[in-house]
């Protein structure tokens, strides 16, 4: 919804394949838009404050006539970068981008091998839950984060008031994206993907963010020159893509443009708040609560959901200091299986992970927030001498599953929730807690069979 080295070296490390994953899916590094969903999550305002500007979205240029597509000179000595920028700048105007807006951002374009780098420097190993959790809401990230809560509490009333979601997981995402603004990338956009998109490894998806680029500088809201960002295209203090910008920033502060690049945060954090409210986000509703389970409880409700009423029946009571709502529907999931913590997710939860995909970035943000405002660590403990597993060793344990009558959905060195239903099946079958976590002790078990 990911950032060079926060601290310990993680903050843009969310875009380098340093996110934990046991178990957990696959992060998309950025806020990202989802046009068919815009309808069903507009923004109500008649509850909200008075005077507060409206979402705008710039328009989608007119398609150019091929004739109209003029042909542009090679400018980076990179013969094959200038055949593709020549190629793309064709599609660029048939997309209604102009010729001048396209030669102006393309001017000074460089195709930069440290972009490349980064994009394939994917960690063999993930790193676990708990130690992304030391460093994505360690002390000095709450002291800042109370620090930036004080200092911009008008702006916070404001936003909350209109879009009606927690200034304390706005600002917790504030701080995991960019350390509360403090490190918001200095890439050019332009250089970032058009070397991504050239590359090839997924050149469709930063060719539309390209496209998306240059239709905000046309619309006038940044020029190229200012328009910085992550090495992979995000942008401003909450790291927006450029369709997710195209599709819900927010000009707040009513200057006339949305602006996220400025030292001024007001349009990145309203912009965030629009973003959540408009994927579903449901006041007064936490994002999940730690709890305790009774003895004997039968793991394998991990994954179900239930109304309230049914798990308290089941003798499922939040952790001492914790409260849950009165109501609603709740998931039952251990993020590091039986040996950790247990947590309740609620519909908020799926909201943030809009955000970005992983259930580890959203129990981060969500830990964060509660601590912000005054909440404790997890009382659990994390299983801190567990690993997780690499790509190839997610692999060997799908085909060792596959071949022992479990189906994982494919061999793909993905945990979804086929995978983890085959887990559950194959550890129920051994007598064992039947969580779905993925672990080095399963994958050594499956291979002594």
């Amino acid at each position: 919804m990911r950032r060079m080295a926060l601290g310990l070296g993680v903050g843009f490390a969310f875009l380098s394949g340093a996110i934990p994953a046991s178990g957990s899916m696959e992060r998309s590094p950025f806020p990202q838009a989802r046009p068919d969903d815009r309808a069903a999550h507009m923004v109500q305002t008649s509850a909200r404050a008075p005077a507060v500007p409206r979402i705008e979205s710039s328009p989608r240029p007119p398609a150019r006539p091929a004739a109209l597509i003029e042909e542009r000179p090679a400018m980076t000595g990179n013969a094959d970068f200038d055949r593709w920028i020549a190629g793309f700048r064709g599609r660029a105007l048939a997309e209604g981008i102009s010729p001048a807006t396209f030669d102006r951002a393309f001017a000074d374009v460089t195709r930069r091998d440290d972009v490349i780098r980064r994009d394939g420097a994917q960690a063999e190993f993930v790193r676990p839950i708990w130690e992304y959790l030391d460093i994505t809401v360690s002390e000095a990230r709450i002291a800042d984060g109370r620090r930036a809560l004080r200092e911009h509490a008008q702006l916070l009333d404001r936003i909350e008031a209109h879009y009606g979601v927690d200034r304390e997981v706005v600002v917790a995402i504030w701080g995991l994206e960019s350390a509360y603004g403090n490190l918001r990338g200095d890439t050019p956009i332009i250089d970032a993907l058009a070397t991504l998109a050239h590359d090839g490894r997924r050149a469709r998806f930063f060719e539309n963010q390209l496209i998306g680029a240059l239709q905000i500088i046309e619309a006038g809201d940044v020029d190229a020159a200012h328009m910085l960002g992550s090495w992979a295209g995000a942008m401003g203090h909450t790291q927006f893509i450029p369709t997710s910008y195209l599709a819900y920033a927010v000009d707040f502060d009513g200057d006339g443009r949305r602006d996220i690049w400025s030292d001024d945060p007001t349009d990145s954090l309203a912009s965030t708040a629009a973003y959540l409210s408009r994927h579903g986000w449901t006041e007064n509703q936490p994002w999940a609560v730690e709890v305790r389970l009774p003895g004997g409880f039968d793991l394998r409700q991990a994954g179900s959901r239930r109304a309230l009423e049914a798990w308290r029946a089941m003798g499922v009571d939040p952790v001492r200091g914790v409260d849950l709502p009165d109501s609603g529907l709740a998931r039952l999931m251990f993020p590091a299986g039986a040996r950790g913590p247990a947590l309740l997710a609620f519909e908020n939860f799926g909201v943030i992970k809009r955000y970005n995909s992983s259930d580890s970035y959203v129990i981060a943000v969500g830990h964060l927030a509660d601590r912000l405002r005054g909440g404790r660590a997890f009382a659990g403990d994390w299983p801190r001498d567990d690993r997780p597993l690499t790509r190839s060793e997610r692999e060997e344990l799908q085909r060792l599953l596959v071949a022992r009558g479990h189906d994982t959905g494919g061999i793909d060195g993905r945990v979804g929730p086929a995978t983890v239903a085959a887990v559950r099946s194959w550890q129920t079958a051994q007598g064992l807690p039947a969580d779905g976590y993925v672990s080095l002790n399963m994958l050594e078990r499956l291979r002594r069979q």
